[in-house]
């Protein structure tokens, strides 16, 4: 999946029409900015942590949502996805690091959780994601891979479309892994932009 987060719409179009056909967004409203203006058929996934407020708008744009933490977020994904006539698909969102940063269920909750969506209308639970602690030596991410990949085995065959984990620095560890999405954006593009606030966080 292409990551294009920050990147302007121009950008997104050049990346399509060079093969992109999975496009990964961390903002509601950046992404709802770049729908309105790419027709595209393309996927659009949301990868970063979404807050229960913006569930509707977030059911509405995206076709996988990666960041599934709790109940109360999918009940609500669950409701708008019914109301807009989609089949959203959704993943787990695992904190594989146990990092108190990080967002995500502690790993002996993902099967909980998992199964509890599987119940819900409106969404189909399709996997797992999880992001290991940053390091500048991708080896050092194998482990907290492989943990993921065995509690994604561990699910349902129903349950195991998609095991998402890796990033620019350490993707192609977790393709070794076992990983089915692979989060790529600055290896891509470079660096990628600094936000409108100056914050800064991991690149994809």
């Amino acid at each position: 999946m292409v990551v294009t987060k920050t990147w302007p719409t121009e950008v997104v179009r050049e990346a399509i029409a060079a093969g992109a056909e999975h496009i990964g967004e961390n903002y509601v409203q950046e992404a709802r900015e770049k729908r309105a203006q790419i027709p595209d058929p393309v996927t659009w996934h949301l990868i970063g942590h979404l807050q229960s407020n913006k569930a509707g708008q977030a059911a509405a744009l995206f076709d996988i949502i990666h960041t599934v933490d709790s109940l109360h977020l999918a009940e609500r994904l669950s409701r708008h996805a019914v109301a807009a006539g989609r089949n959203l698909e959704v993943l787990v969102e695992v904190n594989i690091s146990g990092e108190a940063s990080k967002f995500g269920v502690a790993p002996e909750e993902a099967g909980a959780l998992m199964d509890a969506l599987g119940a819900l209308p409106g969404i189909r639970p399709s996997g797992l994601m999880g992001m290991p602690p940053f390091s500048a030596d991708p080896e050092e991410a194998r482990p907290y891979f492989r943990r993921l990949r065995a509690l994604w085995e561990a699910l349902p065959p129903a349950y195991r479309r998609h095991l998402s984990m890796g990033m620019s620095g350490d993707f192609e560890v977790a393709v070794e892994e076992g990983a089915t999405l692979v989060r790529v954006g600055s290896a891509i593009f470079g660096p990628r932009r600094a936000r409108a606030t100056g914050t800064h966080d991991r690149q994809p």
